[in-house]
């Protein structure tokens, strides 16, 4: 039986590359880079990357090129030690060495905090600690911020937030940094937003291209159901995108009454890409 061929994450065809995982995301939207989502997230073949790779003015990956792995176990260890300022020397680190901050939000902080939500789940560290982490990556968002504000006409605007009951502000605080970072004016809630905040948001939103509820944890199903099904009442033409930690993948957003759901913010970005071109 002959073996199948091993793909590439997005994030992994971008390193051999020797370019931003965003720079790899536009490859892709632009027919440059052949790509496959699977569970949410983008796949990429040897073969095909190899083709871009021979194309002339197609980057090369050089030698010394920063790879996001090595920086995301550095500050997977300084978020579980509480340590900011050990963990903002590995944001400082990455970025000297060329990564972009989209670039170390999906490659290195996003999966970081997976893997510390994924060691609470299993009982290798303590609520102490996992909140611990959380409350050093805030910060480090909050620093990150600004880097993310991008100049010029924007390209409509998408109202986040966590769902009523939930704790949880850190995904839509990564997700509206990457949003603004592609030129959209963002309404960030943060965690435990009412419904009536997202309704009242969406209704006042000048350009409304979307409106994405966060699920940080389980047990909030129903009022996910619940928002989704007021914010179609109030703008029946827009999408609702429901995503965050807690939901794995398609089947599990759409039983929630989704339009969509993607695995990470260039999942959500590509899911974007037709509602805003419909208003260009």
């Amino acid at each position: 039986m002959p073996n199948r061929e091993r793909v590439l994450s997005l994030e992994e065809a971008a390193e051999r590359l020797g370019v931003h995982y965003m720079t790899a995301y536009r490859y892709v939207r632009l027919g440059r880079l052949p790509a496959r989502q699977v569970n949410g997230r983008w796949t990429v073949r040897p073969a095909d990357l190899a083709v871009l790779a021979r194309e002339s003015g197609a980057p090369r990956g050089r030698k010394g090129e920063p790879k996001l792995s090595r920086y995301r176990e550095r500050l997977l260890t300084r978020l579980l030690a509480g340590d900011e300022p050990g963990a903002w020397g590995v944001v400082e680190s990455a970025l000297t060495s060329g990564s972009q901050p989209p670039d170390f939000y999906l490659g290195a902080l996003a999966p970081a905090l997976r893997e510390v939500g994924d060691r609470w789940a299993d009982g290798t560290i303590t609520v102490a600690e996992e909140h611990r982490a959380s409350a050093v990556a805030s910060r480090l968002v909050g620093r990150l911020g600004p880097r993310f504000v991008r100049r010029g006409r924007r390209r409509g605007t998408i109202v986040l937030g966590a769902a009523p009951g939930d704790e949880h502000a850190l995904p839509t605080a990564i997700l509206a940094d990457l949003l603004r970072g592609e030129g959209y004016a963002v309404i960030d809630h943060g965690a435990n937003t009412p419904l009536d905040s997202f309704v009242s948001a969406a209704r006042a939103a000048d350009a409304l291209v979307a409106v994405g509820v966060s699920v940080g944890s389980g047990g909030n199903e129903r009022s996910v159901r619940a928002v989704v099904r007021a914010v179609h009442r109030a703008v029946p033409d827009v999408p609702v995108l429901v995503g965050g930690p807690a939901v794995r993948d398609e089947r599990s957003a759409r039983a929630m009454g989704a339009d969509g759901w993607a695995a990470d913010g260039v999942g959500v970005i590509a899911l974007l890409e037709p509602s805003t071109r419909k208003r260009s």
